[in-house]
């Protein structure tokens, strides 16, 4: 039995980390997103994959130009999770970036759209119709 103490990852630090690495490895492994699903799924509880899938819809609608408040209230995500992700999309180390650009570039990010803008949208294009 070990008498080490629980593990903590720090700043500068984690990337090094053998299990982080490893935790890497087994992501990179996958070969298609069933298979990321399944492995998240099995080391992640549910508040975590909720915690993490919130946080991309956080930094994909922030990347639209919406305000932090209209964030929080169209996720749910609470105004310091969504400053947090602000934070880290500016002055990370580039991961949410390089997410957002893989998802623009793929023309699958699409911008969030409330039922009353749909609406909108559907008005204006009959609009233009008869002009």
């Amino acid at each position: 039995m070990s008498l080490m103490g629980k593990r903590r990852f720090t700043e500068g630090a984690y990337e090094n980390d053998p299990w982080f690495r490893g935790l890497c490895s087994a992501v990179s492994a996958c070969k298609d997103e069933q298979e990321v699903a399944d492995l998240l799924r099995d080391i992640g509880t549910l508040s975590e994959l909720q915690a993490w899938s919130e946080r991309l819809e956080v930094a994909k609608q922030l990347s639209q130009g919406l305000t932090y408040r209209q964030v929080s209230a169209n996720t749910g995500a609470s105004t310091t999770t969504v400053t947090r992700v602000a934070k880290y999309i500016e002055n990370g180390v580039g991961g949410y970036k390089q997410f957002l650009k893989a998802q623009k570039s793929k023309r699958s990010h699409k911008r969030f759209e409330t039922p009353e803008v749909i609406k909108q949208d559907k008005a204006e294009a009959v609009l233009r119709k008869y002009l």
